[in-house]
């Protein structure tokens, strides 16, 4: 309007020695290697948190970062540099292949339990959850899902998605896992109460020694490995073996593989990966409905 004075705000350029403090910080904090050509994407992330505070130079942004009072704003920071992109039944292949390995479970042992390491906000967890209910029935089964993401983490404990979301899930485990929001939430759906409560959420950097998280039939660690070096990734699969049982899985993306790591693992297919021990995969096997 005239006459109305407006002030804009104009993102600063981030220099490349302050592109190099931050592709310091996300690699101490939580393992993951920026390339060279990922100064777009710190800037671009980061440019409103600088708005928002009204700091005048990225720098200045990184110096409160390393204030002790300011845990809180260094998570947001983490979380606006990582990325989260999943959705119900990614790759679902790995899928099938859980619900093999899961029927052959002796109950003996246990409860079957998955940890979903990367979870993001959720949809790889319930959807295992899905799965499990199927072939182990409602008990004999448990899963753990974590992220770096605090902000993540509460979006998946809410289990509540865009109605966009059933297009990828089994029309038989849409019927039968999820309700269909109503008045406000009409174009959402919920997770059915039963599987969430079946599924625990905590908040784990995969870069730090894990918490006692107990023992595991089943790791996927699905499109993170791609994010660390050589170094880090060995780091992480040490701890990964560490809380895997014998005969268990460990599963990461397709796009990924773990060709150089060292440790008791054998290669069942491509992503896929075995602990020796006496549970077999047959990997072949079309198992969802």
């Amino acid at each position: 309007m005239p006459g109305t004075n407006k002030l804009i705000y104009e993102s600063p350029d981030l220099s490349p020695s302050e592109f190099e403090l931050f592709r310091k910080l996300i690699y101490q904090r939580a393992g993951i290697a920026l390339s060279d050509n990922k100064s777009l994407l710190v800037s671009s992330r980061l440019a409103r948190r600088l708005r928002g505070l009204s700091l005048p130079t990225f720098r200045d942004y990184h110096r409160l970062l390393q204030q002790p009072d300011q845990a809180a704003e260094l998570q947001t920071a983490i979380d606006l540099l990582t990325t989260n992109e999943t959705y119900f039944f990614r790759e679902s292949r790995h899928f099938d292949v859980i619900a093999d390995h899961a029927r052959n479970h002796g109950r003996s042992q246990g409860p079957y339990r998955i940890w979903s390491a990367a979870c993001s906000s959720g949809e790889e967890p319930y959807g295992l959850a899905m799965v499990l209910n199927e072939r182990l029935g409602e008990s004999g089964w448990e899963i753990v899902a974590s992220d770096l993401s605090a902000t993540m983490l509460a979006r998946a404990r809410e289990a509540r998605y865009d109605i966009a979301a059933a297009r990828q899930i089994p029309p038989a485990y849409l019927r039968r896992y999820c309700l269909k929001g109503t008045g406000a939430f009409d174009d959402t759906l919920l997770i059915q109460r039963h599987l969430r409560s079946r599924v625990s959420f905590d908040q784990v950097n995969l870069n730090e020694a894990l918490p006692p998280l107990g023992l595991f039939d089943a790791i996927l660690i699905r499109n993170v490995m791609i994010y660390f070096d050589a170094e880090t990734k060995q780091r992480v699969v040490d701890r990964l073996l560490a809380v895997l049982r014998p005969g268990g899985l460990l599963i990461v993306s397709h796009a990924e593989s773990l060709n150089g790591i060292t440790g008791p693992l054998i290669k069942v297919s491509p992503s896929i990966y075995q602990r020796p021990g006496r549970v077999e995969v047959d990997y072949r096997r079309r198992q969802l409905p």
